[in-house]
C-alpha cells in the first residue's frame, strides 16, 4: 500500500510539473485574443505553439536519455571484463530502448500541450506506435548480438543458432504488428488476436516460406541434423562444400570452387542430402577403388613364377606357408600332379590379392582399426575388379587424395611383377600393332 502511494503521489506531482508547464499556452491565449484574433484563431495557435513546446520537451527528454543513460551503460560496459556487453551495446539495443522515453514523455504531456481531442488521440497513437517500433528494434538488434555471441563460443560456434534467434524476431514481429493494428484500431489486442484466426488461411499463404523455414530450421537444430562448417552433398542444387551460414530463410553452402550455393532450409527436410561430418569426425576417410584385371592374364603359378614371387618380403612368408598347406592337401588326397588343375594351385591372382592384403597393413597412412581389405567382384565384360576398401588416416582432402593416389601408383606398377595386365579399353593403335 505505502509503495503504491509513493507510486501514485510522485505520478500525481508529474503530472502537475507537466500541467504547470503548459499553463504558458493560457496566457499566450489571452495575449494573443487582446492582440485582436479570434477565438477559434487563437485555439488553433494555442495548439500549434503547444505542440513545439511538446516537441521541444520530447527532444531534451530523449538527448537527456541518451547522453545520461546511454553513456552511463556504454562506459560501465567499458569496464566489464566480459564481452557480450560489448556486442549489446555495438548492435545499438540500448540505442533502440532509449528512444522509448521521450515517447513516453511525449504521450504523457500531449493532453496538457493540445486542447484538441481528435489530435490528442492521433499523436498519442503515433508515440506509442513509435513505442512499438523501438521495441521491435531492439529485440531485432538482441537477436543478432545474441547470435554474434554464441558464434564466438566454443560449445555453440557450430550450431545453427542464427536460426533460432530469427525465428524470435519474426514472432516479435508477428505480435508487434497486430498490437500495431490494435492501436490504430482501438480494439484489444487479444480480441484482435482472436479474430485473426478467421484469416489464418491467408496469413499462411504469406508467410509459407517463413512458417517452412521455422518448422525446418526448428528440425535441423533439434536432430542437430546440420552445423555450419559441415561438408554436405546436395545434387539436386549442384552444393559441394562447406555450410557457413544457416538461417531461417535460406543455408548457404561455400563450394571448393569457391561458389556460393544458397538451399531453402526446408528442401533439406524433405529431400535428402549427403553431410560429410560423420567422416570428419571418425577416424579416417574411406577408399574404395577398383582395379580391372585383364581375366587372359590370370594363371596357375608354376615353380619359375613362385621362385620370383618368393623375392617379394611381403608375401614371402605367405607364399612359403600356402605352398606347405597345399602339398599336404594334394598327398592326404592323393591328388595326380601330372594335370595342373587337379588338386590345389596357387594362382597369381591369389598371390597378388594377398601382397595387397599384406601392403595395406604395413602402410603408415592406412588406419588399422578400421575395415581393410581386398576383394573381388563380380567379373564384367572389362575384366575382373579387385577392389581395395580401406581407410587412411589423415582426412584432410588434399593430403587424403595425395595418399591415395602414391597407393594406386605402386599398385599399378606391382602388377606386371604378378604377370598378371590391367584392362585397358583398346585403342586404334593396339588394334593396328
Amino acid at each position: 500500500m505505502i509503495e503504491n502511494n509513493l507510486v501514485n503521489n510522485s505520478n500525481k506531482s508529474f503530472s502537475q510539473d507537466i500541467e504547470k508547464l503548459f499553463k504558458i499556452t493560457d496566457y499566450i491565449h489571452d495575449i494573443l485574443v487582446n492582440l485582436g484574433l479570434s477565438e477559434t484563431l487563437a485555439s488553433m495557435l494555442d495548439d500549434v505553439i503547444g505542440i513545439l513546446i511538446l516537441l521541444i520537451i520530447s527532444y531534451i527528454s530523449g538527448v537527456i536519455a541518451k547522453k545520461v543513460i546511454h553513456n552511463i551503460v556504454e562506459r560501465l560496459a567499458k569496464f566489464t571484463p566480459t564481452n557480450w556487453d560489448d556486442i549489446f551495446i555495438e548492435n545499438k539495443v540500448i540505442y533502440h530502448l532509449v528512444k522509448i522515453f521521450p515517447a513516453i514523455v511525449f504521450i504523457i504531456a500531449t493532453p496538457f500541450a493540445i486542447t484538441s481531442n481528435i489530435w490528442v488521440a492521433i499523436f498519442q497513437k503515433a508515440a506509442q506506435i513509435f513505442i512499438v517500433i523501438s521495441i521491435l528494434r531492439a529485440i531485432q538488434a538482441s537477436s543478432v548480438a545474441m547470435t554474434i555471441i554464441y558464434s564466438q563460443s566454443k560449445n555453440y560456434s557450430n550450431k545453427p543458432l542464427k536460426v533460432v534467434f530469427q525465428i524470435v524476431t519474426v514472432i516479435a514481429y508477428f505480435i508487434g504488428f497486430i498490437i500495431i493494428i490494435s492501436i490504430l484500431i482501438n480494439r484489444d489486442f487479444t480480441s484482435l488476436f482472436a479474430a485473426l484466426g478467421a484469416s489464418m488461411a491467408i496469413l499462411l499463404l504469406v508467410f509459407k516460406d517463413s512458417i517452412l523455414g521455422f518448422v525446418a530450421g526448428w528440425q535441423l537444430t533439434a536432430n542437430d541434423m546440420l552445423r555450419i562448417g559441415d561438408w554436405i552433398t546436395v545434387p539436386k542444387y549442384g552444393a559441394d562444400g562447406d555450410v557457413i551460414e544457416i538461417s531461417l530463410y535460406s543455408v548457404k553452402v561455400k563450394n571448393f570452387d569457391n561458389t556460393i550455393t544458397t538451399i531453402p532450409p526446408y528442401s533439406l527436410v524433405s529431400e535428402s542430402f549427403q553431410n560429410w561430418r560423420g567422416m570428419q569426425e571418425s577416424g579416417g576417410r574411406r577408399v574404395k577403388r577398383s582395379i580391372l584385371i585383364d581375366m587372359t592374364s590370370i594363371r596357375f603359378c608354376d615353380d619359375q613364377l613362385i621362385a620370383e614371387l618368393k623375392k617379394i618380403d611381403y608375401i614371402k612368408e605367405y607364399i612359403q606357408n600356402k605352398e606347405i598347406e597345399i602339398q599336404a592337401y594334394n598327398k592326404a588326397n592323393n591328388i595326380d600332379n601330372s594335370v595342373i588343375v587337379n588338386g590345389r594351385r596357387q594362382t597369381n591372382l591369389g598371390i597378388f590379392r594377398a601382397y595387397l592384403n599384406e601392403y595395406l597393413k604395413k602402410h603408415p597412412e592406412v588406419n588399422q582399426s578400421m575395415i581393410c581389405m581386398v576383394r573381388q567382384l563380380q567379373p564384367t565384360e572389362k575384366g575382373i575388379p579387385m577392389e581395395l576398401y580401406f581407410f587412411i588416416a589423415n582426412k584432410n582432402w588434399v593430403y587424403y587424395e595425395n595418399v591415395q593416389s602414391d597407393i594406386f601408383d605402386h599398385v599399378l606398377s606391382a602388377i606386371p611383377h604378378f604377370k598378371l595386365k590391367v584392362y585397358q579399353f583398346p585403342s586404334i593403335s593396339t588394334i593396328l600393332t
